[in-house]
């Protein structure tokens, strides 16, 4: 199984990366989290439940959970070995911090090492609309190698609930690492009735 670290930070939407962990984890991988001081109160106040109550309920282990100013943790250096780093959701502060390489927690130390390392390092951004700086920070870490996922939830798959809006947006990051799931449906092409009530 692999190793993957998932970042929550500041941003809305931190329930996109809990519920990455929970498949990761019911997956068998080993997973890695780190929630930044406003990640951990914007879970709170999005779920209702502290980040570390999600850790318990998920499975993962205290030594796993790794604090955002602890830059002596295993995260931190290059020779702890991962197979991904996703920061979901990824505060647009994050990015710039990363971007410009004067990041200053294990958050931001993460990202930089996965991006040295050549590790595929995922950016899930929940914030619109996006000004200048902010696109220029994204464009500048897709050119050094990151994904960029933004949390756009799709309809044509017909979502019936909220579940099934946050899942979408999981499944395309564990698409993009190559992860099996059967979160939501594939696209098979619109039928021909469907494409008619259309016209």
């Amino acid at each position: 199984m692999a190793r993957y670290l998932v970042c929550v930070t500041g941003a809305s939407g931190s329930i996109y990366g809990v519920r990455l962990m929970k498949v990761l984890a019911e997956a068998g991988h080993e997973v890695h989290a780190v929630a930044s001081h406003w990640g951990a109160r914007v879970t709170e106040h999005e779920t209702g439940r502290p980040f570390d109550s999600w850790m318990r309920e998920i499975g993962i282990p205290r030594e796993n959970v790794h604090a955002p100013d602890n830059l002596g943790a295993s995260p931190a250096s290059g020779t702890f070995r991962l197979d991904g780093v996703i920061l979901a959701p990824c505060s647009m502060s994050s990015a710039g911090a990363i971007a410009s390489g004067a990041g200053t927690n294990l958050v931001h130390r993460a990202a930089q090492v996965a991006l040295k390392e050549g590790w595929t390092l995922a950016l899930v951004p929940r914030e619109t609309p996006l000004s200048l700086i902010s696109l220029r920070s994204l464009c500048a870490l897709a050119e050094s190698g990151a994904i960029v996922i933004p949390a756009c939830p799709a309809f044509y798959h017909l979502p019936r609930d909220m579940d099934d809006m946050i899942d979408f947006v999981v499944a395309k990051i564990l698409d993009r690492f190559s992860v099996p799931h059967d979160l939501g449906m594939r696209w098979e092409g619109m039928k021909r009735e469907d494409a008619l009530l259309r016209e």
